[in-house]
């Protein structure tokens, strides 16, 4: 009996290591891409038509921040009469419209507890655009969090993108507060990842990228067909970008638009928020799943990006949490006295610390890449960067208990206070 057990727990490990490596060896392809692009430098184009947009801010108790990103955008190297700032001050108890008043924004206040989310207030401010502002005639339109901030290219750089005949652009997600502490870096150093080892390389191979969070630009045509924003899942960025993929839209990346954004920086904090991630890609899967999977075998177009779609709201920390899981379980019955205690309890010891060696090595790799290339736009003294490469695997193995929770616990959507009251200067 007990040899039996010990054959099928080498065989499962055996198993769930070919299904991670079937699932995520395209990365590594993805991985040299980005390499070979990184060193080729694109010419400049010249004499690009300037479009016509709007800004939309979706702010709900944001009095300290959004002063700041008001600012950056009114510090644009691009021309000011083609920029009209919308912010819609969703379920407010501060001052947050006023401050955008004064900052120069067309503000709208919205008061609906039943429907809550970001989604929602995008959607509300984008009927009053159309509506009330028409007559303006914008081209498309930016989507940023009341945290972010705006290099003084960056409409400019996306312009450049949004002229190439992209529907859908997203950007270079940099951090304000890299530095804080081995949480905000976790997620700083994802992001960062997720735009040159991810997005950059989708963006060559012609493949399509993916919305995430906020920093990105949709044409207005593309909403106008869609019958406004009609995303409110969970994760209403991921939710749009599979939607749109599997329509045949291609989402482009601009690695020259660089924007900031704050990071949570107490567990808490990052648990709640990470947890509604987690919710929202099942989520999206449940919606989305059967289209996405049809469209990897019968469809026309984005058959490959449907794929890696796939991949990206099925979390790889899943796969490894059932892993981890299984080897838990067989462990525990050794250590009760079900078959052979001994050899059971070594055996799966064994598998756990090699399954964490192996993830932690991956892991650190992907982290110190991206550190080191993109070493200079990282705004945190050196120490820092090599230390948190060390941190970075812990910080995504907390995935791991996250994505178990998810699949059993109902999830609210839940604002996250922003209190990093930076300029782009304070930041650089």
């Amino acid at each position: 009996m007990g040899s039996d057990v010990l054959t099928f727990i080498n065989e499962f490990n055996f198993f769930m290591f070919l299904l991670f490596a079937v699932m995520y060896s395209y990365q590594i392809v993805y991985m040299f891409v980005a390499f070979k692009t990184k060193k080729n430098k694109k010419p400049v184009m010249e004499n690009v038509h300037p479009n016509k947009y709007s800004i939309i801010i979706a702010a709900r108790n944001e009095e300290l921040v959004i002063g700041q990103l008001i600012k950056s955008i009114k510090n644009q190297k691009y021309p000011k009469e083609l920029i009209d700032i919308f912010v819609v001050a969703d379920n407010c108890t501060d001052d947050t419209a006023k401050v955008a008043k004064r900052a120069g924004a067309i503000v709208r206040e919205r008061f609906n507890k039943a429907k809550v989310g970001k989604g929602y207030a995008l959607d509300y401010m984008i009927k009053i655009i159309e509506s009330e502002y028409s007559f303006r005639e914008y081209e498309g339109y930016f989507v940023f969090d009341a945290d972010n901030l705006l290099d003084e290219n960056y409409i400019e750089e996306m312009n450049k993108t949004f002229n190439q005949g992209y529907r859908v652009i997203t950007s270079y997600r940099n951090s304000k507060n890299y530095d804080q502490n081995w949480i905000s870096a976790g997620y700083a150093l994802w992001f960062l990842h997720e735009a040159e080892y991810l997005n950059l390389p989708r963006m060559v191979l012609n493949a399509s990228c993916a919305v995430s969070g906020t920093g990105f630009l949709v044409h207005a045509n593309l909403i106008k067909d869609n019958g406004g924003w009609v995303h409110h899942l969970l994760t209403e960025d991921i939710e749009f970008s599979v939607s749109q993929i599997i329509k045949g839209e291609k989402i482009g990346y601009c690695r020259n638009a660089m924007f900031y954004d704050e990071q949570p920086v107490t567990f808490d904090q990052s648990w709640h928020q990470r947890l509604r991630w987690a919710k929202g890609f099942y989520q999206v899967f449940g919606k989305y799943g059967g289209g996405l999977v049809r469209n990897i075998f019968l469809g026309r177009l984005n058959k490959f990006s449907c794929f890696d779609m796939t991949m990206t709201i099925m979390p790889a920390m899943l796969v490894s949490s059932i892993s981890m899981m299984v080897n838990g379980l067989f462990y525990l019955a050794g250590f009760l006295g079900f078959f052979d205690g001994k050899e059971i309890i070594q055996a799966t010891t064994v598998e756990l610390i090699n399954s964490i060696g192996w993830y932690y090595g991956i892991l650190f790799t992907l982290g110190f890449i991206t550190t080191l290339t993109e070493w200079k736009k990282i705004h945190c003294s050196g120490w820092k960067k090599i230390a948190y490469t060390f941190t970075f695997p812990f910080f995504m193995f907390t995935y791991i208990p996250i994505s178990i929770v998810a699949l059993f616990k109902k999830v609210e959507w839940k604002p996250i206070a922003h209190t990093v009251v930076k300029s782009l200067d304070d930041v650089r």
